[in-house]
């Protein structure tokens, strides 16, 4: 599930989410802003800030899209979660992750995800998730922009992979009096343009002529989407609910990694 994920066969089937306390599922994008969570049988249940309190102040454990406080971001967790899921529950989690940095930021989500007791921790591309999640033809190379809080990502998908994917340290949290809403879809077209440069297999060109998809909290920013409708060379689609499309996405995905060889046991 790290990269590609598995799609259920139409002859297996399961006891439901709600009658299997082992099978429980857990799905979660842990968000420099927020941290969103879906849990099996009840839907989106968590959208709270990524932030803890000690007594000198308040702390982030996630920035820029990296986990850099594990103790930090699992007491989020606890708080949000731990009363949520049956007593006894082992839950099989699926994460949301950045297409950069990848390896660092899933070894880190395994650490953050323990706090929950799982069976096993499963990592899937972000921008799969918002594909997922929006229904979109994953047969067909696809362009997903994620505009969060703290940080932008372009990344294209051929067959549900991760070719190529471009990242800016700048979000919606940065706008202001020295960011505007201009440099944000600048910064989208200069990655965009840096893909189709070193497109040597026109997957890239393919993409932009279906369009792209556009996910994260800058998609419900009017002045973000109108000024990347402006820059970008291609339509711009908004994912339905597009601040939760990665944590829907990665939901979807829980009924697939209940089959995957990684969710045999939370040691493997």
């Amino acid at each position: 599930m790290t990269g590609d994920a598995l799609l259920p066969h139409p002859a297996e089937r399961h006891r439901p989410w709600s009658a299997c306390r082992r099978c429980c599922g857990v799905a979660l994008d842990l968000g420099s802003a927020r941290t969103r969570a879906w849990v099996s049988g009840r839907g989106v249940v968590v959208d709270v800030p990524t932030v803890t309190f000690l007594e000198d102040g308040a702390r982030y454990p996630v920035r820029r899209g990296a986990v850099v406080d594990v103790a930090g971001c699992a007491e989020v967790l606890r708080r949000a979660l731990g009363h949520r899921l049956p007593r006894g529950a082992r839950p099989l989690v699926v994460v949301a992750a950045p297409a950069l940095d990848a390896v660092a930021f899933r070894t880190r989500a395994r650490a953050v995800a323990g706090v929950l007791g799982p069976r096993a921790v499963l990592t899937v591309p972000g921008a799969r998730a918002v594909a997922l999640a929006a229904g979109a033809d994953l047969s067909r190379p696809l362009l997903v922009v994620d505009v969060g809080a703290h940080f932008t990502e372009v990344v294209l998908l051929s067959e549900g992979a991760v070719t190529d994917a471009r990242r800016v340290a700048l979000g919606t949290g940065d706008l202001g009096d020295t960011v505007t809403a201009q440099q944000i879809a600048g910064a989208v077209a200069t990655m965009l343009t840096a893909m189709l440069r070193q497109d040597r297999g026109s997957l890239c060109a393919e993409a932009v002529g279906r369009g792209l998809l556009l996910a994260g909290g800058g998609a419900l920013r009017p002045e973000v989407t109108y000024r990347l409708t402006g820059r970008l060379p291609a339509p711009v689609r908004v994912v339905p609910a597009p601040h939760t499309a990665a944590v829907r996405g990665a939901a979807k995905l829980l009924a697939a990694a209940r089959t995957h060889p990684s969710a045999a046991g939370a040691g493997r």
